[in-house]
């Protein structure tokens, strides 16, 4: 890619051990899911990740390439492993390989104009120095749940409490889960690690969730709640969150994906339509394409 991408995604490709899956493991990571989905929306991606060599050669790295993604890799870096666990109360999460941090001095420099970024991290590999990266005036959206992350091989993976970060102030869009802080926290007390005129995304599952957007006070906050939309059937849920986000920044950056939706705030509809889609079907192979996401956000599907 010889000009900046419409959008740069940054993070690790991680490997989920898995049962149900031949090789033993799926591909996972909210930058793989978040470049996928927006070359599926149509718009142009540069991804930037850390893989290690399993990933880096898997069948679904391959469909991130073949959707038109300018997908690059960390030269010599690896991604995570997770085991994952569902229960009643949540997922439960050890590693027994931690990720490589992501170095901003290996993303192409035609890449650095771009004005829309989403930082994807899985397990904390996105540092402090990404925040300074983006050009004045571009549009980032952050996964936050994968900077809470704290991996140590062969343990648990640990979560810590949401709080300051250059990362999260540089946020225009960021995205976190009920399931990703601790139950008595209340969400707009998030807000106040955000700059003024920046949105939360606050999911809840099959709950919906609300936008906040920030106002010149931390406490003057403007809701968007937002109904999650009906599934067809119930297949995985990895990636919901992050592609939620995806779709919500495509709004974003092309208003014209929800035309039709007469609706109240079409960005949300659209991204929990795109949510709806990936709980369909294994990993990324269910992410979404622009035409099944309007169809769903319109209810035509």
């Amino acid at each position: 890619m010889d000009e900046a991408p419409q959008v740069v995604v940054v993070g690790a490709a991680c490997r989920d051990l898995v049962d149900d899956d031949s090789r033993g493991w799926r591909l996972g990571g909210g930058a793989s899911y978040a470049a996928l989905a927006f070359a599926r929306l149509g718009l142009r991606v540069g991804a930037l990740v850390v893989a290690d060599d399993e990933a880096a050669s898997s069948t679904e790295l391959r469909l991130v390439r073949e959707a038109g993604v300018d997908l690059r890799f960390v030269p010599g870096a690896r991604g995570p492993i997770f085991i994952n666990v569902e229960t009643p109360s949540g997922r439960l999460q050890r590693t027994p390989q931690v990720s490589d941090f992501v170095d901003p001095g290996a993303l192409p420099a035609a890449w650095r104009p771009a004005r829309a970024w989403m930082i994807a991290p899985v397990a904390a590999e996105i540092g402090d120095a990404w925040a300074d990266v983006p050009p004045d005036g571009a549009l980032v959206s952050v996964g936050w749940q994968g900077l809470l992350r704290v991996l140590r091989p062969g343990e648990p993976v640990v979560r810590n409490a949401p709080g300051p970060s250059p990362i999260v102030r540089r946020a225009d869009l960021i995205g976190v889960g009920r399931d990703d802080v601790a139950t008595d926290t209340p969400p707009e007390a998030l807000t106040a690690y955000l700059h003024a005129g920046a949105t939360m995304l606050f999911t809840d599952a099959e709950r919906g969730g609300i936008a906040y957007t920030v106002g010149d006070r931390p406490d003057r906050l403007v809701e968007r709640p937002w109904a999650s939309v009906p599934i067809r059937r119930y297949v995985d849920p990895v990636g919901a969150g992050d592609t939620f986000l995806a779709g919500v920044v495509a709004a974003w950056i092309d208003p014209s994906i929800t035309a039709g939706w007469d609706g109240p705030d079409p960005d949300l509809r659209f991204g929990a339509a795109c949510a709806s889609l990936i709980l369909e079907g294994p990993g990324v192979f269910a992410v979404p394409t622009r035409e099944a996401a309007r169809r769903r956000m319109l209810g035509t599907d």
